[in-house]
């Protein structure tokens, strides 16, 4: 079945036209790699997609749902947000305690499943501490945990793996490769194109709010000319005349 269906999906903003007619249909259990230099369109797409923004015109449905339901969308997906909601005076405890709550989950199994998550990404120590005092990246697990908690149907991902040190990237990224084997469809963007090579099952690439190409991680970077292969970051390159690089440090600048 599919999980992520848009047809002529746009978001126009007085003058400017974030996305244009973005035609999407994405699998049930894969990993779709999002990506696009700044300004593509990638974070309005998502925020259509989870219900944050109406568009303009055209389709959407994630899960069955229609994109212009939130509420019906928001038993079925989590969503990471480049910048994450999250309570400073809280602990980690507290925070997914109060997620679970808004969600009606059920408590005990939602208790073991909150402490195996954050023995999984190195938390239990730290979580009965405030997280106006954690590190960028120990926030950035908080907020995983936050989307993933109530195992939804879909799940989109905006940096997940910012301000991670190595061994902690390299477990979200497993863990994102757990989430689709298991049938969750994952909705990932981020501007280290290596983590999309290495567990994206199709890549999209986004450019001034179009599709531009689409295709397995292989095939985009094969060249049917040559046979030779080249990498993701040059084909980004080729199609958006950016270096996904410069993005990042716009982003951090």
């Amino acid at each position: 079945m599919t999980a992520i269906e848009t047809t002529e999906l746009t978001k126009r903003y007085e003058n400017t036209l974030a996305v244009d007619d973005l035609d999407l249909s994405i699998p049930e259990g894969v990993v779709y790699g999002f990506l696009g230099p700044n300004g593509a369109g990638k974070t309005t797409t998502m925020r259509m997609l989870t219900g944050l923004t109406q568009p303009t015109s055209g389709t959407g449905s994630v899960a069955g749902v229609t994109v212009t339901d939130r509420d019906g969308l928001r038993t079925h997906i989590g969503y990471l947000p480049e910048e994450p909601p999250l309570y400073e005076q809280a602990t980690a405890y507290e925070q997914l305690d109060y997620v679970a709550g808004l969600r009606d989950l059920p408590e005990e199994a939602t208790r073991e499943r909150i402490d195996g998550l954050l023995d999984e990404l190195d938390l239990t120590a730290d979580a009965g501490t405030r997280i106006s005092d954690y590190s960028k990246g120990m926030r950035q697990k908080v907020a995983y945990i936050q989307a993933v908690l109530h195992e939804p149907d879909v799940v989109f991902l905006d940096e997940p793996t910012s301000g991670l040190d190595p061994r902690a990237a390299r477990t979200i990224r497993e863990m994102i490769t757990d989430l689709a084997d298991a049938g969750t469809t994952v909705f990932l963007s981020t501007h280290i194109l290596p983590v999309v090579e290495e567990v994206a099952d199709t890549v999209g690439i986004l450019y001034d709010g179009q599709l531009v190409a689409e295709d397995a991680p292989d095939a985009l970077t094969q060249r049917a000319e040559t046979g030779a292969t080249q990498t993701l970051e040059d084909v980004f390159l080729e199609l958006t005349g950016t270096d996904p690089a410069a993005d990042v440090e716009a982003t951090n600048g």
